[in-house]
């Protein structure tokens, strides 16, 4: 009885030894064993380890992608403007050992690297106009920005995977001013672009008012051509009458002159009964007075 007292307690002695000399590395994670505070064995694979039962320990490290957000840092860019940056970073601990010697833990690896990212912001972005900080060429800035990041956290086991920024905010007496100066100027441009429409308008006004004046010129002139033509070929079909029948002739030009000189007008006519005027009219007409 007294034998089996004692193996009970040695049993469950021996199964703490046991759990407290194994430990499990996920997929995840990477660890380090440590010995009274010294590092003493890094795992990297996942699966099942040992260690020494109660004198060491093991920590365990994030193997992932980390992501870190910056608070929003005020730069001044080089002509002296303000702006608000909002930077976020992503790294990975590649260097256990490194990392646990320098920083500790991944709290004070964040606070660091915090630190260093907005220093570095400062300087990179402090040396250029606030125009190119809103344009495309921000990506260029923001790749020396990470490499003079990676640099420095070489030094903690880190590898910087990006550097970027999320959002660059003018503050907001700036952003008033930059609003103001950009209506002005997008209303300058829309008065320009309204006075090249009104000057393209004014020149097809006049090259559509120089080609009716020209497709009338050209039609007068086909008129008066055709006209012409007319009365010659009228011409030369009264010259053909008057060889072939002149007398015939005579009354046609005689009834003209009647119309012309007796329809409408003011012009009184005082005539001989026996003018060769009124030849046509015979005997008995008798001389008339046309008002």
């Amino acid at each position: 009885m007294r034998g089996v007292k004692l193996i009970v307690p040695a049993i469950v002695l021996i199964g703490i030894t046991v759990f407290q000399s194994l430990f499990i590395v996920q997929e995840i994670s990477q660890a380090i064993v440590l010995q009274f505070g010294d590092p003493k064995k890094i795992v990297t694979k996942a699966g099942l380890n040992f260690k020494l039962p109660f004198i060491q320990n093991v920590v365990y490290l994030d193997k992932r992608i980390l992501n870190l957000d910056n608070d929003p840092e005020e730069v001044i860019a080089a002509d002296q403007k303000r702006l608000i940056v909002d930077a976020f970073a992503r790294f990975k601990i590649v260097d256990p050992l490194k990392f646990y010697i320098s920083v500790g833990n991944e709290r004070v690896a964040r606070s660091r690297l915090s630190t260093i990212i907005n220093s570095r912001i400062r300087g990179v972005l402090g040396t250029q106009e606030l125009a190119t900080l809103l344009s495309t060429d921000r990506a260029r800035q923001m790749q020396i920005i990470q490499s003079q990041v990676n640099e420095e956290a070489k030094n903690f086991g880190i590898n910087i995977v990006d550097v970027r920024i999320k959002r660059a905010d003018l503050p907001p007496a700036n952003s008033e001013a930059i609003y103001k100066r950009m209506q002005t100027e997008r209303e300058r441009e829309a008065k320009e672009f309204r006075a090249q429409g009104a000057e393209i308008a004014q020149k097809i006004r006049s090259t559509a008012d120089k080609d009716v004046t020209v497709i009338l010129a050209q039609a007068n002139k086909k008129s008066e051509i055709m006209k012409g033509e007319g009365d010659g070929e009228r011409n030369k079909i009264f010259a053909n009458a008057f060889g072939r029948d002149p007398q015939f002739f005579a009354f046609y030009r005689a009834m003209q002159a009647y119309e012309k000189a007796l329809i409408g007008g003011e012009t009184s006519l005082v005539l001989s009964p026996d003018s060769d005027f009124f030849k046509f009219f015979g005997k008995s007409i008798k001389p008339a007075v046309k008002r």
